[in-house]
């Protein structure tokens, strides 16, 4: 466990409570997430391994706020979003959570820069702290020459460390990263794996990173799993 990390004794940054969710398949009904509790406190990285199918990108797309669970109760920083409707649940997204995709999502149009300092605008920052913020970010990812480079300039590991900068860009308090070196070779798998997690130490973020590779899982603070959609820790 990470220092500073009191379990039992700090308030959880995120909770899910009793979170059901199941999807239409023909005539019948496919459950995904059965009654999945879980707790992720200040400063923790949380590895969750799990096989293709089993529900990982649903978890997170729930406990992101993106979907809505079928029931249960999903808690961002001590606030209830239940009952929050799609504006309320955006602007805690925008604020709140950040997320890192397998693919790197960033906008073509845009250099680096630009895909790092457009989500802090949106926030309400004015480009010229969005832009500092933006380069000190670039600059940590080691990326600062390339800063002025559109997406497709970049190699596919500058491409999702842009991505990552991007993320945390608007100080959330928690990260979700959905197989955010599934596209990389196993030699720039690692070094992204190494950029991301130091730049969660150095942030204080929280995060939850889902992963095939369990050799980077074993990294974080724990593991958890899904086994018949509960969340189960692994040792």
């Amino acid at each position: 466990m990470t220092a500073g990390i009191i379990t039992g004794v700090e308030e959880p940054v995120l909770k899910l409570v009793g979170i059901e969710k199941s999807y239409r398949e023909g005539d019948g009904v496919l459950p995904i997430l059965r009654q999945a509790d879980f707790s992720l406190f200040p400063g923790e990285v949380c590895g969750l391994v799990a096989p293709s199918g089993a529900g990982k990108s649903t978890l997170l797309h729930i406990a992101g706020l993106l979907e809505r669970p079928d029931t249960g109760e999903v808690i961002i920083g001590g606030r209830s979003c239940g009952s929050l409707d799609d504006g309320a649940r955006t602007a805690i997204r925008r604020t709140e959570v950040g997320f890192v995709y397998q693919f790197h999502h960033l906008l073509p149009e845009f250099t680096a820069i630009e895909n790092v300092v457009v989500p802090q605008m949106i926030a309400g920052l004015d480009r010229k702290e969005a832009t500092r913020r933006g380069m000190e970010l670039l600059s940590y990812m080691k990326l600062e020459q390339r800063a002025s480079h559109l997406p497709a300039e970049l190699s596919g590991g500058e491409r999702q460390r842009v991505a990552i900068a991007r993320s945390v860009a608007n100080a959330p308090r928690v990260l979700f990263a959905d197989e955010p070196t599934g596209n990389l070779d196993p030699k720039t798998s690692h070094y992204v794996f190494d950029a991301l997690q130091a730049l969660v130490r150095a942030t204080g973020l929280s995060a939850v990173i889902a992963t095939h590779n369990h050799e980077l899982a074993a990294r974080m603070d724990r593991r958890i799993t899904l086994e018949e959609g509960r969340i189960v820790e692994l040792e």
